[in-house]
């Protein structure tokens, strides 16, 4: 799921996309062919890295049954630290320690509703070595007044944040909303819309849930800033096309991906609708 959907989590800045960490993949195709690509260790595959395609294609071209995976060692040591600010300070601030030689490994914004105030929290992750995980806490808390979370605590949250599980990421009441993907440059500024969002800065990503129908506003409001807008997850109701889904291409690129598609899926099996409205 998190190589077809593409999710890299809050710390792609620092540890890199998961596309970086695919080393090869073995796929059911449309044909009902098995097919296998790349290897199982670094620097063994000649031509075309179609291991990578599979990333973030959302299943439209095959059935992932076994996927190779670079990892890296654990970092020594951990630190969380959490600062209350508004989203226009977090990023300006995220800016200033981003130029800075800092530990960051991962970065989180958003307004929590279900604590009393409904405060609007930015969450920091520091990894790296002891010395200079503690250096950069000692810096940051001079800088901005914040507190350092248990790593006991701090774990389970920033693995709901990557796999989309925190309280922010429960659908609303209204099935009227839907959850969209802002994928934006981290000097991207706050962007004026009128819905609750979660940024998380490291990941170039920005969260947010409203209706289907606000796929204009939200697509000026991405490409303004050099992003674009994905309808990543539709309400339960919605019969939402993929003329919405996704931001539209423009030719030739179009024309690729329609040609990736015929190739692996040519009878438009898996997650028909999902790419085009007709395949």
């Amino acid at each position: 799921g998190m190589v077809a959907a593409g999710l890299s989590g809050p710390a792609r800045a620092s540890a890199g996309a998961v596309r970086d960490f695919v080393l090869g993949v073995t796929l059911l195709n449309g044909r009902g062919e098995l097919l296998t690509f790349g290897g199982q260790v670094m620097k063994n595959v000649a031509g075309y890295d179609v291991s990578r395609l599979m990333v973030g294609a959302m299943g439209t071209l095959g059935l992932l049954t076994e996927i190779s995976l670079k990892v890296l060692p654990v970092a020594p040591a951990e630190a969380t630290l959490v600062f209350q600010l508004d989203q226009a300070s977090a990023l300006a601030q995220l800016h200033r320690w981003g130029g800075q030689p800092l530990p960051l490994n991962a970065s989180c914004w958003v307004q929590d509703a279900s604590a009393a105030g409904n405060p609007e929290l930015l969450f920091v992750r520091l990894r790296g070595a002891v010395a200079a995980v503690e250096a950069a806490c000692s810096k940051m808390s001079q800088d901005v007044p914040g507190t350092r979370m248990d790593n006991a605590v701090a774990g389970p949250d920033w693995q709901a944040c990557r796999d989309l599980r925190l309280p922010f990421f429960i659908p609303p009441d209204s099935h009227k909303r839907a959850l969209w993907r802002l994928s934006l440059p981290q000097t991207a500024p706050v962007l004026a819309l009128p819905w609750p969002q979660l940024v998380e800065w490291h990941g170039g990503q920005r969260w947010l849930w409203a209706p289907p129908q606000a796929q204009e506003e939200l697509r000026q409001a991405a490409a303004a800033v050099g992003g674009t807008a994905t309808l990543f997850i539709a309400p339960a109701a919605d019969n939402a096309g993929a003329s919405i889904r996704f931001n539209p291409l423009k030719s030739p690129l179009d024309r690729i991906h329609r040609r990736l598609k015929a190739e692996f899926d040519p009878a438009g099996i898996f997650n028909r609708g999902r790419l085009y409205s007709d395949f």
